[in-house]
């Protein structure tokens, strides 16, 4: 089927392509209980207009959209959010407790992107940051539930990618909207083997144990579907569940042994290299024909970030 921005997917949900950087990459979702909206994830700065025009097209007044909810605060899922609130007026931001703060000032979150891949790329890539007022701003906590008219979701805490990260069961569609707690799965991995899934280890709160305990925690809640950022609708989610906490556990052994092998100064393009070859080697495994450079075109960026998110991992396992 060839690519669409907007997907509308059963329960009245719609998946949309956030269009960072290239097609397929980072979705969020518009969903609807009843006369009202809420958005899941919101991509960057410049995903707003793409919102928007969702809205505009299909006649959707943006007082009705009442909630605004990032998974958690990185910028693939939460740059949008300012300027999306400025754009709709009946909104609250629902957020973890530990990321209300970075979206009231996003001065840290920005000054963070900005050493690391410099003004140009920040402003090609995110555009902006704007930040909240606090007064819009709502903090959820383990078990709360909101009813989106007649639609009610669950919040759960989900730390082990970061510490501000929740995930949201929606009852009606018994799936979970997870973020990046459930991993990666790009539909273009897919083989007749089914999706592939791997874990995100992005600095700088990578944490394997609480990860672990935040996946079986999804998976206790018998879903039929995960919903993912990274990427879109998955169904089936307990056996791609069990190959998530392998990987998991294959990402801790990789960082360990690699930290055996090499100096400190070489540690972290040590780990993206035999990132690298574990993650082609298990897509070979799983029957994926596309050759390395193609590859490399849609895994090099998650290679480098998980190599990183890794090497500080065992930094500060090291200083405890």
């Amino acid at each position: 089927m060839p690519f669409q921005t907007i997907e509308d997917l059963d329960h009245q949900i719609t998946r949309i392509d956030t269009g960072m950087m290239w097609d397929e990459l980072a979705a969020c979702y518009l969903i609807r209980g009843a006369d009202q909206y809420a958005i899941i994830d919101t991509g960057t700065n410049r995903t707003v207009p793409v919102i928007l025009g969702l809205l505009e097209e299909r006649g959707i007044p943006r007082s009705q959209v009442r909630y605004v909810i990032p998974t958690h605060v990185h910028l693939d899922h939460a740059g949008g959010v300012g300027g999306l609130m400025q754009a709709l007026p009946e909104a609250t931001l629902l957020i973890h407790p530990r990321g209300a703060r970075h979206m009231i000032d996003p001065s840290r979150l920005k000054a963070g992107v900005l050493a690391v891949y410099g003004e140009k790329t920040f402003a090609e890539v995110y555009e902006d940051i704007i930040p909240v007022p606090g007064e819009r701003v709502r903090t959820l906590d383990d078990g709360a539930e909101i009813l989106l008219g007649d639609r009610r979701l669950l919040f759960l805490d989900t730390p082990g990618h970061a510490r501000h990260h929740f995930c949201i069961y929606d009852a009606a569609s018994n799936g979970i909207f997870t973020g990046d707690t459930f991993g990666l799965c790009y539909p273009s991995l897919m083989t007749e083997n089914g999706p592939f899934i791997f874990p995100t280890t992005t600095p700088v709160q990578f944490d394997p144990e609480p990860l672990k305990q935040s996946i079986h925690r999804l998976l206790a809640l018998e879903p039929e579907r995960m919903y993912l950022t990274h990427y879109g609708l998955v169904e089936n989610p307990q056996p791609l569940g069990e190959r998530l906490l392998a990987m998991v556990d294959g990402f801790v052994a990789l960082a360990e042994r690699v930290e055996k092998q090499v100096e400190p100064d070489q540690l972290e393009s040590a780990l993206a290299s035999a990132m690298k070859d574990f993650l082609f080697r298990k897509l070979r495994e799983h029957g994926c024909s596309l050759d390395d450079d193609r590859l490399m075109a849609l895994l090099g960026m998650d290679i480098r970030l998980n190599g990183q998110g890794l090497r500080v991992w065992l930094q500060q396992r090291q200083a405890a």
